[in-house]
């Protein structure tokens, strides 16, 4: 099976987003360099006004290039569904998403998409891996995301940290129990306005 990576850009102070929804500069590293990320631009996706889409450092670049290359499939929760009208049907990386909702897929959208609407994040998981094989799994943080990690289900956690402090708002971790051990950060990369590291999830060994 592929390795499940929980990951979002976050604030310093552990927010994804504000009360609102409300992402503030947490995406402006994607515009502020010389380095394209894909060569092919969606509209999209293209937010910086140029028309050459997400640019971002070559430090970045080198990280997020093969990773976004390697994800088979994104899990996501209904609320991010819902606000980016599920990237009307063409998700940023990977060929298939998995919806954790208790609400089905709105009728008629884009049939020609593959999005599964699952309502248990276990069988969320399981849908993935299945449709990912040995692809990365990719999961939004958030609720969803800390839900998946509550239930032992997240091998990696990766944060792209952005020099910002929102005080408030939408915690990447979403409202999760209870600690939860990582390991020692394997992956440390200072970009342009962002700051990219990876945990490895520390697994409790059988006593």
């Amino acid at each position: 099976m592929g390795t499940v990576i929980m990951h979002n850009v976050v604030s310093v102070d552990g927010f994804i987003a504000d009360e609102n929804d409300g992402v503030g500069p947490l995406h402006d590293w994607y515009f502020n360099g010389d380095t394209p990320l894909t060569e092919d631009v969606d509209p999209q996706y293209d937010h910086s006004g140029t028309g050459s889409g997400f640019r971002v450092s070559r430090a970045s670049a080198e990280y997020v290039r093969p990773m976004w290359e390697a994800i088979g499939v994104i899990v996501m929760g209904r609320t991010l569904f819902d606000l980016v009208n599920g990237w009307e049907g063409r998700p940023p990386a990977g060929d298939h998403v998995v919806v954790v909702s208790h609400r089905p897929k709105p009728e008629g959208w884009h049939p020609e998409a593959s999005y599964h609407f699952v309502d248990d994040v276990a069988a969320a998981i399981d849908k993935a891996q299945k449709l990912a094989g040995e692809r990365i799994v990719s999961v939004n943080a958030g609720e969803v995301g800390g839900q998946v990690l509550a239930a032992g289900l997240v091998d990696e956690v990766a944060m792209d940290v952005v020099p910002v402090v929102f005080g408030s708002g939408k915690r990447y971790f979403g409202s999760i129990d209870g600690q939860h051990l990582l390991e020692d950060p394997d992956v440390v990369i200072q970009g342009d306005g962002v700051l990219h590291l990876k945990y490895k999830v520390r697994r409790v060994k059988d006593a």
